[in-house]
């Protein structure tokens, strides 16, 4: 009796079973209610943001009015570029709060390419005066109005300094001499107008803080730049990985034994490889000037081909891969013998697949569906992003009570503050909002967020339960290939969406409400960074780390609970309380067959991802003379490389995964013949002849006993 409160009752010989259940009733109907409910409440979210959002905000910088510079079928068309008035000002530390510069903004044609003072422009000859004119305000009545007047009214900047172009934004064209000393174009002071001079460091600091917002996209602007010109070596990698993914598939079907002992040869080879790569690198960087620099020295740099230029990078990569490649070699060793036991069933998972081909190309539609989850959820926080209205403050130079309010910039020089504060502006700050809408906009925001984990969670269960529907048919089939339904996975699709969707959604729901938890923590922990609290930073380590675990074991509760759903048909909390007293009552078997096929598995993914990133690194890096000529000039070649090796593992991973569904639905389904069945001729065993040796099991031997 305390046996069985522990570990559940034993599955007793059944005639009448025969594999997945077809007479089945749908399952957590309530919770496949409130998923069709949220479903619909997620479209209205996505409806109302699309229709309050502005995505131009995103791409186009907004001048002092809030226009979009350079945005097509209006008046600043022609005009992409936005124009500081007094780029001083940035460095203000209400930038670092309201990430906009106190000064006036407008958008022009081009930047400045010379040092003009206002004073020089009205002195001088006509056409300083027109260029001049270029960066006023339109309208502004630039011959007959004195010096004094344009500045008091804030008409025009009071000088001009040679700038660039910076992510659509005009920034002092800032150098360094040697020695250290900073300059602006050529000079290193400037008359600001009205005897004022400024230092050119001066202007480095407000150029940083005008740029506080915008300097992460320096390096995103270079990052898609690169994108534009490898996208299509990029897809050819991927398209290479897919390719090797199919052909080790299939050579796993055909040889499953010597490709799992290939594969872990080769996976110690080049990782090996990959140490002796960084040990050259780090030796060659001996003597070199500025190598020996630390990367707590170099600190962050945009430019990330710099940190290959150091040693210590170089040594950090080579302890990394030796210390990985230890582990494997430790792992290979303590389980040499499980690992012949994990190849058996390989073989077996090996047989299935192919009895049941169509599921090689069911993780398409997995990859379609997470693309749909993904694009919905992306183009909605983009829109809920940019639905804010434009806000106007007051902005001023000399004391007012009226500084930084909210203004409207329609009646603002009819209002009080313009009476009180003669040299005050209503210039746009930022987008908010009052409203209603904007005041729970963040809330929509975590909802989008809450819905994109709960729909991308429902489309990988669906995955889950339709092929392990799939080889749970194969496995129950007493006569393989004769007794296997016709379609195993379209039949497998059918009935998890006709009975099951509400168990599904059970499912990803808990799993779903972990992984908001731990996107909350992380915030936190972001938000705590810079607090001297260490017991609650400490705190908050622990509950990040503690439900990561909780994830971890509700994504295998779940992924067994699911194999349960699609032979038996029951509900979610049954088929888990189910796959999990299985589990218990066999979990010597759990630890030395499935863990052990999951390593081997990952280790096939590992392989396939270090040979297509080891060529994709000699390739755009131009260390292939042969097609150095094709290798596309790019500011960063780790791009292209990181985004082949990312593709590459969800790739591999796409195809791995359905061998491990597979390996875990037999091993199911395995563990449920040992209890059902003992190998006599009334109640034999549907397991191959292989897995029947390998537990040292026959039927004669089972009568024997008997």
């Amino acid at each position: 009796m305390t046996n069985y409160k522990r570990t559940g009752e034993s599955r007793k010989f059944d005639p009448n079973f025969k594999g997945p259940i077809h007479n089945r009733g749908c399952t957590d109907v309530l919770c496949c209610i409130l998923f069709i409910l949220a479903l619909l409440g997620y479209f209205a979210v996505g409806i109302l943001a699309w229709s309050q959002g502005d995505p131009r905000k995103v791409i186009y910088p907004t001048d002092s009015r809030g226009q979009f510079c350079g945005q097509a079928g209006t008046p600043l068309e022609k005009k992409p570029l936005l124009f500081y008035f007094n780029i001083l000002k940035c460095a203000s530390p209400l930038v670092l709060l309201e990430f906009q510069c106190p000064t006036t903004q407008l958008c022009v044609e081009s930047c400045p390419d010379r040092h003009l003072t206002l004073v020089k422009a009205k002195l001088g000859n006509k056409e300083d005066r027109e260029y001049f004119k270029k960066y006023c305000k339109d309208g502004v009545d630039f011959a007959t109005l004195s010096p004094p007047e344009i500045l008091r009214d804030g008409l025009c900047p009071a000088m001009l300094m040679p700038s660039k172009a910076f992510t659509r934004r005009c920034l002092p064209a800032l150098g360094t001499m040697k020695g250290g000393v900073v300059v602006v174009g050529n000079e290193t002071t400037f008359d600001a107008g009205q005897g004022v001079s400024i230092n050119a460091s001066e202007v480095l600091e407000a150029s940083k803080k005008s740029n506080v917002v915008v300097e992460a996209r320096q390096v995103a602007m270079r990052i898609f730049e690169d994108y534009t010109q490898s996208w299509h070596w990029i897809l050819l990698g991927l398209v290479i990985a897919m390719v090797v993914s199919l052909i080790f598939i299939v050579l796993l079907r055909f040889l499953a034994g010597v490709m799992v002992w290939v594969m872990i040869v080769l996976v110690i080879l080049v990782i090996g490889y990959g140490i002796f790569h960084c040990y050259m690198e780090f030796a060659s960087l001996k003597g070199e000037p500025g190598a020996d620099v630390t990367i707590r020295d170099l600190g962050l740099q945009t430019d990330f081909s710099v940190y290959l230029q150091i040693r210590q990078t170089w040594l950090a990569f080579m302890i990394i891969l030796a210390i990985v490649e230890v582990i494997i070699i430790l792992l290979l060793i303590f389980l040499r013998k499980r690992i012949l036991i994990a190849i058996a069933l390989i073989k077996e998972a090996s047989r299935a697949v192919g009895h049941v081909m169509s599921s090689l190309f069911y993780p398409l539609l997995t990859f379609a569906l997470l693309a749909v989850v993904i694009a919905y959820w992306a183009i909605t926080a983009v829109f809920l992003s940019t639905s804010n209205e434009q806000v106007y403050k007051v902005f001023n130079n000399s004391e007012c009570p009226f500084s930084r309010d909210t203004c409207d910039p329609q009646t603002f020089n009819t209002s009080n503050a313009s009476a009180q504060c003669p040299d005050a502006e209503c210039l746009f700050a930022f987008y908010g909002g009052e409203t209603v809408y904007h005041r729970y906009l963040i809330l929509f925001q975590f909802y989008n967020v809450f819905l994109f984990f709960w729909c991308a969670n429902f489309v990988t269960a669906l995955g889950q339960v339709t092929l392990s529907g799939a080889f749970a048919s194969y496995y129950w089939a007493f006569k393989k290939p004769d007794d296997i339904p016709a379609y195993p996975i379209f039949s497998s699709l059918g009935r998890a969406l006709r009975y099951h969707a509400g168990s599904l959604a059970f499912g990803s729901l808990i799993l779903s409400l972990v992984q908001v938890i731990r996107v909350i923590l992380e915030y936190l922990d972001h938000k705590l960074k810079g607090a001297q609290n260490k017991f609650a930073k400490c705190l908050l380590k622990c509950m990040k780390c503690c439900f990561w675990c909780l994830e971890k074991c509700i994504k295998f509760l779940n992924r067994n609970a699911y194999i349960m759903i699609a032979i038996y048909g029951k509900s979610f909390c049954t088929s888990a309380r189910d796959a999990f007293f299985l589990l218990m009552r066999n979990i010597v078997r759990v630890a030395v067959l499935d863990k052990v096929t999951d390593f081997l598995l990952f280790l096939g993914k590992l392989l396939i991802v270090g040979i297509v990133g080891i060529f994709s690194f000699f390739f755009f890096s131009g260390r292939i003379k042969a097609v150095e000529e094709a290798a596309p000039s790019l500011n960063y070649y780790w791009v292209p490389i990181l985004t082949v090796v990312v593709g590459s593992y969800l790739i591999a991973h796409g195809f791995f995964s359905v061998y491990a569904m597979c390996v875990d639905t037999l091993f199911l389904c395995f563990l449920e013949d040992l209890e059902r069945n003992d190998g006599s001729a009334e109640r034999p065993y549907f397991m191959s002849q292989s897995l029947l040796s390998l537990l040292k099991k026959s039927n004669e031997e089972s009568k024997s006993v008997d």
